[in-house]
């Protein structure tokens, strides 16, 4: 269609470059799933020749998720785009994204390469990925600094090699939307073959245009718009998937395209990521923060309850937000909770699952009088979506008061062994992750500690995030409870989970750097 905009989400590549961001197998595979109910063209699924976490990520994705196309990123180098198709393999529609940078700068500094080995390289790439792959992407890193001949000849000669989508990045986020929306118009005038490709763009935000950008590339003859969930990803970040795609559809009197995104499952992608990734959300953050359509000014609330359009361009409906929700309780049975999961997008769950879930939701409906949406979504991403417990909290037990020092008892499973250590420390959590430390056998560097209410009321659910450094590494834990403090233990067990697993799954610890298109 010709008014389609082709939505390629790289929340599980380009996003997990964030800094202080690592997502598991089970983790990229749950965001994977909820992409597909969002109603992305094309998922970009990791890098695998990164490291054999990445390989295994993407292997997983391309196996299990059916709609979207599949891709990998890889450099123009032979052993990066084996590896690629190596994960690909399985996958239902399949796509090799190669690239190399054409910007004077990055040739002479960061490849070494001269401008006609550049060519050649790629070309040669592109050939091989195509004779392996039958869909094949390909990007000039850094395009929006490079030569607009030198650009236009490196597209022209990918085209004739087999490349069926061109992406222009803007690397750095150096563009304006003025200077971008022109280079996508040059490279229609200019480049041969170019209507028998895809335009692609890829913006950064380093100036806060990635979106604007975007749009400008749109406007101009793009027809795929690459973008993460919330924005994430290198440095400043992507443009993010929730404000293209309402911009696209709340101006659609101006722009006259559409995506194929099932708009309502925004609001619950926004929050799965950001609980997975522990990179909460800006209450100003357009499209889905929570002041996003909160109105304090006695005017605007007047407008809004006179007409909503006085100062709402689109619903919370439209994102799927719900002004009234559901609320179970400790008498609500089996069937009603599992129509609920239904009713949520929780359908892909096992029996298994939504058995532990269940005990999960009485046990929490024990400590709270009404369990809502808000906190079945924050215990089926929490308590469900996790690696395999190398170490099992048993117990904690924390004394602790103004006048005291602060001393935590924990008792810690690890295979058949149990170990009960105590610390003591500057206040309860610092004594109880000491405990936990010592209990494990692992010492960790606590980069980042937050606690905040994810629900409402004062039975409301407390979520923990904590960021922790192991050799190099950055690892999030999270964990939820009525409890702050267990909340707090939970989530630097499941941190040092993370890194165990980490540990187990790499034990080389090789990560290829990667870098940024």
């Amino acid at each position: 269609m010709a008014d389609h905009i082709a939505v390629f989400d790289t929340t599980l590549r380009d996003g997990e470059q964030s800094p202080g961001i690592s997502l598991n197998v089970h983790e990229k595979l749950e965001i994977a799933r909820q992409l597909e109910n969002l109603g992305v063209d094309v998922i970009e699924a990791g890098f695998p020749i990164a490291s054999k976490g990445d390989f295994e990520a993407v292997r997983t994705v391309a196996r299990q998720i059916r709609k979207p196309v599949i891709a990998a990123l890889a450099r123009a180098v032979r052993k990066d785009i084996d590896r690629a198709w190596e994960a690909l393999q399985e996958a239902e529609k399949p796509r090799i994204h190669t690239f190399i940078a054409t910007s004077d700068l990055h040739m002479k500094y960061k490849l070494r390469m001269e401008p006609e080995e550049v060519l050649k390289r790629a070309v040669e790439m592109v050939s091989y990925a195509k004779s392996l792959c039958p869909q094949v992407e390909f990007s000039p890193e850094d395009a929006s600094r490079s030569r607009p001949e030198f650009l236009y000849k490196v597209l022209e000669e990918v085209i004739r090699a087999g490349a069926d989508v061109l992406n222009i990045p803007d690397t750095v986020g150096y563009s304006t939307p003025d200077e971008f929306g022109a280079l996508i118009r040059g490279i229609r005038q200019n480049v041969k073959g170019i209507d028998n490709v895809v335009i692609s763009v890829h913006c950064h935000n380093d100036l806060g245009l990635a979106v604007a950008n975007s749009l400008a590339a749109v406007e101009n003859g793009a027809r795929q718009v690459e973008c993460t969930v919330n924005g994430l990803g290198e440095r400043a970040g992507n443009a993010a998937l929730e404000e293209l795609v309402m911009a696209l559809r709340t101006r659609k009197d101006y722009y006259h395209f559409q995506t194929g995104i099932a708009t309502e499952q925004i609001y619950r992608t926004s929050s799965l990521v950001s609980a997975l990734t522990g990179v909460h959300i800006p209450p100003n953050k357009a499209i889905v923060g929570k002041n996003a359509f909160a109105h304090e000014s006695g005017i605007h609330q007047h407008g809004v309850l006179s007409r909503r359009e006085t100062y709402e361009i689109m619903t919370p409906e439209s994102i799927g937000l719900k002004r009234s929700q559901m609320v179970l309780g400790k008498h609500s049975g089996r069937h009603a909770f599992e129509e609920r999961l239904r009713e949520l997008g929780f359908d892909h769950l096992t029996r298994e699952e939504i058995n532990e879930a269940f005990e999960k939701f009485k046990d929490l409906a024990d400590k709270k009088k009404y369990v809502t949406d808000d906190d079945i979504e924050a215990l089926i991403s929490t308590e469900l979506v996790q690696i395999p417990e190398m170490v099992q909290l048993e117990y904690f037990h924390i004394t602790s008061g103004n006048s005291l020092i602060a001393t935590a008892t924990v008792r810690i499973s690890r295979e058949e062994e149990t170990v009960e250590e105590a610390a003591c420390g500057d206040g309860p959590i610092d004594a109880v992750f000491h405990a936990v430390e010592r209990a494990v056998g692992m010492e960790v560097t606590l980069k980042d500690y937050r606690i905040r209410a994810i629900t409402s009321g004062k039975d409301a659910l407390g979520e923990s995030t904590v960021k922790v450094e192991k050799d190099g590494k950055s690892f999030t834990g999270r964990g939820i409870s009525t409890d702050i403090i267990e909340a707090s233990v939970k989530a630097y067990i499941n941190a040092i989970n993370k890194a165990l697993y980490d540990i187990a799954v790499n034990p080389n610890g090789r990560k290829e750097p990667i870098e940024a298109i």
